[in-house]
């Protein structure tokens, strides 16, 4: 079974042994169609994007004007309506899928914890990449050569265990840190 949910931030758990924590909020969601493979058209609410479009899918289910995204997802309902959150009652490990925190064109220092080179004495190579190829043969930059680029924004999936479950607050509370800034959105998939 497939959730939305919107990263609510970071928290630790009271006790004997502290655990660090992360809460996640439930989107509340409607199952507009449920089809044959278990998947169904699910509406959510995000932000306050509507055209025409939208307003089509709308009318054609009957949802109010805050349900304006959708999304295929594997549910526990059979038939339309509110997304049942019976599943994450006894669910004990979840697999969470975020965008990392975006950080712009980054070097190599930052984006994959290169050395780089002594800071005095003259020398002129500091944060820079070093040598990137070879001479005569083979001649090129090979693919996939760790270079300065574009750093984070990109989808993330960890493994993670479920601590407790709120269902009055729609509140999910999972063992660990979990990728993604706080407010983004992303989705949880029940793997046991």
């Amino acid at each position: 079974m497939e959730f939305i949910v919107e990263k609510i931030g970071m928290s630790r758990t009271v006790g004997e042994k502290s655990i660090p924590v992360t809460l996640l909020k439930i989107v509340p969601a409607k199952v507009c169609e449920v089809k044959e493979d278990g998947k169904a058209l699910v509406a959510y609410p995000k932000g306050k994007k509507v055209n025409k479009p939208i307003e089509g899918m709308q009318k054609k289910y009957g949802l109010s004007k805050e349900f304006n995204r959708f999304v295929e997802l594997k549910v526990a309902n059979t038939e339309a309506g509110d997304l049942s959150l019976e599943p994450l009652n006894e669910a004990k490990k979840v697999k969470i899928t975020f965008k990392s925190k975006g950080r712009g064109f980054q070097g190599v220092v930052k984006r994959y914890g290169f050395g780089g080179g002594p800071g005095s004495h003259g020398s002129r190579f500091h944060r820079a990449p070093g040598s990137i190829g070879n001479c005569e043969f083979p001649g090129r930059v090979m693919p996939g050569k760790k270079m300065p680029g574009h750093y984070g924004n990109k989808n993330v999936t960890v493994n993670a265990e479920v601590v407790e479950f709120n269902p009055d607050m729609g509140v999910l509370v999972i063992k660990g840190s979990v990728p993604g800034a706080n407010g983004s959105l992303g989705k949880i998939r029940i793997v046991k």
